[in-house]
């Protein structure tokens, strides 16, 4: 209490302090324009400024600093901004004795030197560590910012000798620059990049270490990623024995190098030494083998580039409504085990047999394609022309040449619907095979007498050909007389017109019950009799138990009177003086019943008393 004058000035006038005199420390802020007081401080020769802030006088335990920390601003009071994470500090976490360096310590005047707010630095390293142990200097402030440590923004790692591309931007700092190993020290300066292999171990074990690839992994790899990537831009595949195409250039290398050791040979030559054959070996026995390129390429699988317009070059090409079929109509199943070697090359391997195994044999051989096209119209109508007819055994003629098919080519069985076999062989080529014979006959041949052209049409009969030669009188009649009309039953003309086609029908005198047929030439009685009994001038003297005699015996065709009769074969020979009588002379002249008068030549008498 007797010291006063250590702390204030007594001199004239008022009295002043003598604080900076004793706290140098803040003297030298002031005067160096650094720190609070610099900025508080007035001056004054009587230094009884620091009194605004600081009270003595109240006890040893009294706090000298009265310091209002909601209302100071330390950016401008104490000349350095709290910034990011420092304006959420409390002032204990950087004031602290930890964080006052040595050589502030000797001129700071208070025991407890965590009270104080002295002697720290402005530099981060006051009182921030050194993660970068002094590689990097002591501006932490060009990388980092003092919102977080990490990351560091204002570092770029593009402005070193190592450019980070790929997955190596996402690598943590300490996989590289971790400590040695043994050591604790992080390595930020003198790290030297040899390649790849200065981090990372060599897989393929040192395969390409050749002059070719100089060991350098981005020949074939980039940052992106080592497995599933591709080639990188700086290897060319092309330099290799298979150049990469299509889905090839997309596929990982680990598909087809499955170890690390790229030395070794792949087979590549065809497509099955990497790929499934989904065809079973269908195409093997071909001259290419199986080379998959004949209908697919690199770019996918599907579709095949075997269209219709290459089916067209094949064994069998794609004509009319075969080229819009979907390829599973004919390859089934559908789906990988499609069979595409079919052997079905002709129309019965697919299609039913209209025609019921008729063209089976030689020459046809089930030939479809001889008849009948693939257009758009269907398998009717056929394309066997009259021309191609003219080929077969049956020559279309006259009226035949207009006839549809189906009048001839009927059905096989009668009554069945219109797409059923028909017939196309038959066992004969005459016409009763399709016509019905009007005529009753089987040993004569239509064409003898009838032509194509029409039926009413006749040939020259000759009927010289015949068992009964036409002479004399016989040349005059016409056909008609000898061989005239049946009447046939109701049944049998009913019969008839159903078995005979229907152009054929107007061959009937009517086609009714009750109508006259065509003329009968079978079976034609040759005898005289037959034709004359009904005006026989003999009134049947010549007919006796059941027997007709033969006219010819008197008669001749050339005319009905006998001039040469032979009366030495009768039971009566004429001598000279018989011979000169006249006939009528013995054979006279009668009545019989009806009036009708004639020559009596049976039962004449022979005795010469019946005459003389």
């Amino acid at each position: 209490m007797s010291k006063c004058a250590s702390c204030h000035d007594f001199g004239v006038g008022t009295s002043g302090l003598k604080c900076l005199e004793c706290h140098a420390e803040i003297r030298r802020r002031v005067e160096a324009h650094q720190g609070f007081h610099a900025h508080e401080y007035k001056k004054s020769t009587t230094q009884t400024d620091c009194r605004r802030c600081h009270m003595e006088h109240n006890g040893q335990k009294f706090d000298l600093t009265r310091l209002d920390r909601k209302t100071f601003d330390h950016s401008v009071q104490a000349g350095f901004v709290l910034q990011g994470k420092h304006h959420e500090l409390k002032c204990e976490k950087c004031h602290t004795a930890k964080n006052i360096p040595a050589a502030a310590r000797v001129e700071i005047k208070m025991k407890d030197m965590n009270r104080s707010f002295l002697g720290l630095g402005r530099e981060c390293l006051s009182c921030h560590e050194d993660q970068h142990q002094g590689q990097l200097g002591r501006d932490c402030l060009k990388c980092h910012g003092q919102d977080a440590w990490k990351p560091a923004p204002g570092f770029s790692h593009d402005r070193t000798n190592y450019a980070l591309t790929g997955l190596h931007e996402k690598v943590v700092c300490q996989k590289c620059h971790g400590p040695k190993p043994g050591e604790k020290k992080v390595q930020y300066k003198g790290l030297v990049s040899n390649g790849c292999q200065s981090c990372h171990n060599d897989p393929h074990r040192g395969a390409f270490q050749d002059t070719k690839f100089r060991g350098s992994c981005d020949t074939c790899h980039n940052t992106n990623g080592w497995k599933n990537n591709r080639p990188s831009k700086g290897f060319n595949h092309d330099t290799t024995k298979f150049a990469l195409k299509g889905k090839h250039a997309e596929t990982a290398c680990s598909k087809c190098h499955k170890t690390a050791d790229f030395h070794v040979q792949i087979a590549h030559e065809r497509c099955k030494d990497c790929h499934e054959d989904t065809h079973k070996g269908q195409f093997a026995s071909r001259a290419a083998g199986s080379d998959c390129s004949s209908c697919h390429n690199e770019k996918a699988y599907k579709p095949a580039t075997f269209d219709r317009e290459t089916h067209r070059k094949s064994k069998f090409p794609l004509e009319g409504r075969h080229i819009p079929l979907a390829c599973v109509k004919c390859h089934e199943p559908e789906g990988k085990d499609a069979v595409y070697i079919t052997r079905k090359l002709i129309c019965s391997a697919c299609h039913a047999d209209k025609h019921d195994k008729e063209f089976e044999a030689a020459p046809w051989k089930n030939e479809c394609d001889r008849c009948h096209t693939q257009d758009r119209e269907g398998f009717l109508p056929s394309t066997f022309s009259v021309e191609q007819h003219a080929k077969t055994k049956y020559l279309l003629t006259g009226k035949h040449t207009s006839v549809k098919c189906g009048g001839c080519h009927k059905p096989l069985s009668p009554g069945a619907a219109k797409d059923v076999p028909r017939t196309f062989h038959f066992a004969t080529e005459t016409c009763i095979t399709c016509h019905t014979d009007p005529h009753q006959t089987t040993k004569v041949t239509c064409e003898t007498c009838h032509t194509p052209a029409e039926w009413k049409e006749l040939r020259t009969f000759d009927h010289s050909t015949t068992k009964f030669r036409l002479e004399g009188g016989h040349e005059k009649p016409k056909c008609i007389e000898c061989h005239p009309h049946s009447e046939p039953p109701a049944s049998a003309v009913t019969a008839a017109a159903s078995a005979v086609p229907a152009f054929e029908v107007a061959a009937t005198a009517g086609g009714g019950a009750g109508a006259k047929t065509a003329p009968v030439f079978a079976n034609t009685p040759m005898q005289c009799f037959n034709c004359h009994d009904k005006k026989d001038p003999h009134g049947g003297q010549f007919s006796s138990g059941g027997r007709n005699e033969d006219c010819s015996a008197c008669h001749v065709t050339a005319r009905w009177k006998p001039l040469d009769f032979n009366h030495d074969k009768a039971q009566f020979p004429l001598d000279d003086a018989h011979r000169n009588v006249a006939c009528v002379k013995c054979h006279k002249e009668q009545k019989q019943a009806g009036g009708k008068a004639m020559n009596m030549y049976r039962g004449t008498p022979s005795e010469c008393v019946k005459c003389h």
